[in-house]
């Protein structure tokens, strides 16, 4: 599902103008964006929970040339499912 689909059906399912929950999802994407700059966490219940974590310096290896690399510290998001998404992947049959 890409964006346009997802609004689409948020749309049909909140019975709400699409332009609206484009400007929401907007939103919703530069409070994410803020609350990482600034470090807080963001937990919606059942759903998800969104946290900047820090990656420490290490050494790598070049794949291709089998070279030593050192790779530099970093923070990158961190994104953990909630229950309800845990139980709505869970219910679905293996393939």
């Amino acid at each position: 599902m890409n964006k346009a689909e997802l609004v689409s059906a948020i749309s049909k399912r909140a019975d709400v103008p699409a332009a609206t929950v484009d400007s929401v999802i907007a939103a919703l994407g530069e409070e994410f964006v803020d609350a990482l700059t600034r470090g807080e966490k963001i937990a919606v219940a059942g759903l998800l929970t969104l946290e900047r974590s820090s990656r420490s310096a290490r050494t790598g290896r070049n794949p291709q040339t089998g070279e030593s690399i050192e790779i530099a510290a970093s923070n990158t998001a961190k994104l953990t499912a909630g229950s309800n998404l845990k139980k709505a992947a869970a219910a679905v049959p293996v393939s």
